[in-house]
Order: structure tokens, then sequence, then C-alpha cells
């Protein structure tokens, strides 16, 4: 049995924008904001821009070789099987944590409406709903995902038109303006250290355009629905992002927005859940029931991150399986086409939130969080070098690419140092110090697997 191509174009469009608008925007920035202020809508262009470059480098990879594994598929081939062994296994840990992450995000949103609930009951919950519809098949899922991104991309579009409205009409109050931009302490909140900090953390909103290569396997079509997916995906979230983040710096003095969120957080009530910058704004607004209904939806887009992860991890480790980098046992496929021994221990691994939230609900979310980014930017520049070697080799073969990736190889080194960049940041200026130990930690125990693994055979 092998994976099915039952996922369309609509499905591969959705899946893509599901995976990367969630958390990042709606929760994320709330830290971003104290430390960007107004300009942080330069991080949201700046990451993009970057994330731009990456997956036009990752999109010509697929066009040509549209397969399982994705990436890792890349590396093992055109790098050499550690490559692959360590981007595929940092890739399914980068979901584990993603997924543990959107789960805690869950959790939180859960407690503007049910503060006396426990962190890790609602986590509990929807771990064991999100994996059931992925043990269904690939079509279930992709139609679960499709209406989850929908709800979150209808909604974001909707809250940039009624911030619009609020400011033409003057019904957002007196402090609402498009000069909130500039004054206030200035476009910039800090030096820039400060900057560099709200960017680090902004990358991981990108987070999750990934997608669109491992679901190369199951697209129906992939030679023309992978380039129009990168293509209009990107350049959506930066409009959805920027629109959105734009809306909300100009709704409210952003230093009072951070002041807001401060006290949320300190309150112990209701709002206690890292507060939302967007649900804080509109509950000001007066409109009754908007920021409940928002809760809802920035509840509903966490979901869809992780129905994604969890998707995603599957077949990350279906891929490395076939590769001969993880137990061929997780290779196989049921007569639905869903690989369900990787799947099993995927959400096994992921269920490991239960009992961080249980152990560590104050610190749970930014522990995890800073993990991701870590675990990001170095899958980010995997990719970047694979690339470099996928272009040598295709050179040699005097083949041209049908989707080419714009200014390599002068572009892949930019990404390259970006992300060296990003996790220099982390450790230095955002004393993020645990999560590179932490990564120093997951290489040294990768590269002990892969001789572990040679010694064998």
């Amino acid at each position: 049995m092998e994976l099915r191509r039952d996922l369309g174009n609509r499905h591969i469009q959705l899946i893509a924008l599901g995976g990367a608008i969630g958390t990042g925007l709606f929760l994320g920035s709330a830290g971003a904001l104290k430390n960007a202020g107004p300009s942080l809508l330069l991080c949201y262009v700046i990451g993009g821009l970057v994330e731009l470059l990456i997956m036009r480098q990752l999109g010509e990879m697929i066009v040509e070789e549209p397969v399982a594994g994705s990436f890792a598929h890349f590396a093992h081939k055109y790098w050499g099987g550690f490559a692959g062994f360590m981007s595929g296994w940092n890739y399914w840990m980068l979901y584990v944590l993603v997924g543990m992450t959107e789960l805690t995000a869950v959790a939180k949103y859960m407690h503007y409406w049910a503060p006396s609930v426990p962190q890790w009951a609602p986590v509990l919950v929807f771990f064991a709903l999100v994996n059931a519809v992925n043990f269904a098949n690939v079509r279930i899922f992709g139609e679960t995902e499709f209406w989850f991104a929908l709800v979150k991309v209808i909604a974001v579009v909707c809250m940039i038109a009624l911030g619009g409205w609020l400011l033409l009409s003057g019904g957002a109050g007196e402090e609402a303006a498009v000069s909130n931009l500039w004054q206030h302490g200035g476009f910039f909140a800090g030096d820039f250290a400060d900057f560099s900090v709200a960017l680090a953390f902004v990358m991981f909103s990108f987070g999750g355009l990934e997608l669109v290569g491992v679901s190369a396997a199951e697209t129906s079509d992939p030679g023309r629905t992978i380039p129009r997916a990168i293509k209009r995906v990107l350049l959506r979230i930066l409009i959805f992002y920027i629109g959105a983040v734009a809306v909300m710096l100009m709704l409210a003095p952003w230093t009072k927005t951070v002041e807001a969120v401060a006290a949320a957080s300190v309150a112990g009530a209701a709002d206690a859940y890292a507060a939302s910058p967007f649900v804080l704004i509109l509950a000001k607004t007066g409109i009754p029931g908007a920021a409940h209904i928002l809760n809802f939806v920035i509840l509903t887009a966490a979901l869809s991150v992780y129905n994604s992860g969890v998707y995603c991890n599957s077949r990350m480790l279906y891929g490395l399986a076939q590769k001969g980098s993880a137990p061929r046992s997780l290779a196989s496929v049921n007569k639905r086409g869903v690989p369900t021994r990787a799947l099993t221990l995927s959400a096994a691994a992921t269920g490991l939130a239960v009992v961080v939230n249980y152990a560590m609900p104050a610190a749970a979310f930014e522990f995890l969080i800073s993990l991701v980014v870590a675990a990001l930017v170095l899958n980010w520049a995997l990719i970047s070098l694979t690339h470099l070697r996928f272009r040598t080799a295709l050179r040699a073969t005097g083949a041209t690419a049908q989707f080419p990736a714009p200014w390599s190889p002068w572009a892949n080194w930019v990404c390259v140092a970006f992300n060296a960049w990003v996790l220099f940041v982390l450790v230095v200026w955002a004393g993020k110090w645990k999560s590179a130990l932490a990564l120093v930690v997951w290489l040294a125990l990768l590269i002990a697997a892969w001789a572990w693994r040679r010694q064998r055979r």
C-alpha cells in the first residue's frame, strides 16, 4: 500500500495558509509588540521576504521530485545519508514541539471562557479529537484543514475590514488613529537589539509553510499545484499579517495594548492566557460578542496548525522509514492510505504536552515557542544548503529547473546567514540560551543515533 494523491489545489492552498496563520500572529504578537512597537510591521515584512526565498528554493526541488519526505529526501539524495537523517528527524521533532505549543495555546484560549478548568484538560481533549481525524484518511484531513483554515482566513479579512471601518467612522474612539504608528515613542520601541528579538520571534509565525513540500506526495498534479500554492500563499500571508497587525496598531496606542496584555496575564482571571492583543482591543470596541467570536477564531487557528502538524509528522516519519532512516515498520500504510504506525508514534511524542501543561502551566508556552524557533532556523538553513547541492546536481545533467528559485546561490547564503543571526539573537539578546543548549543536545543525540545505526549495519 502507498500514500494516495487525494489532495487537490484548494486543499494545498489552504493547508499552507492553515500552517502559517495561527498562534504566531494571534498570541505570539503580544511579546513581539512589547519589543518592537509599531516596527513590528517591518519585522513581518523582513521575515516574509526571507521565507519567500526559502520557499522558492524548496519549491524548485519539490516540482522536480514530488516525493514523500520532502526536503529530508533531497538532503539524503544530494547531500548524504546523515544530512537526510538529521533534517528529517529535526523536522519531526520540530512539529512535535509545534503540536505541543499549539495545544498549549488552545488551553490558554479556553481559559477565556473557562478559567477554572485546569490547563491540561483541554490539551488532552483536543489532542484526542485531532488525532482521530488524522487516523481516518488523507481526504478527510484535507477537508477538515480546508474548513479550519477558511474560517480563520475569512476572520482575518473581516477583522481588517472591521478595523478599517472603525477607524474611518470614528467608532473605535478618540485614541484610534493612523498616527499611532509613529506616536507614543516613535516607530521603533527600543534599540536594534529589541527589534532583532521581535524579528526572531516573528519568524515563528512563518513556520508551517513547508507543509506544501510534505504534502507533495499526496497532491494531484504537483507540477502545477505546488508552484501556484507557493506563489500565492506567501503573498496572501504577508497581506494578512501586515494588514491585521496594522489595524491592531492603529485601533489603540501600542503602549496601552502592551499594558493591557501585561495586566491580563497577571490578573489570574478570565483573560490570564498571555492575552491576545486582538481579543483585548475588540473587547474595548463595544461590539457585542466581538471578543468572544475572535477568541473562537483564534482557537480554530491553533487547532488548524496542530491538525497540519499531526499530518506533517506522520508523513515525515513515513518518508524517513522509506529511506532507512527510521524503522522500516513505520513505512506501512493501511488500506485507507494512512501511515498509522508513523501517526501513532508522532501522537505519543506530542502527547507529552499534557504532562508539560500539568507540570508547568505558567511557563509552558514561552518555553515551547523558544524551542520551536531554534529548531525552525536549523530546518530553514538545511533547506537552503540542500538546494545548493540540488542545483549542482541539476547543472551536471544539463537539465533546467521547471520552477527555478530566484537569485541562487546568493539568496541561499543570505538565508543561511539570516537564520544563523536569528539563533545568535535568541541566545545573546533574548536570553534563550536553554533553547540553544537543547538544540545542541538534540544534534548530539542525532549524531549518536546515526553512529549507532551505521554500526549496526
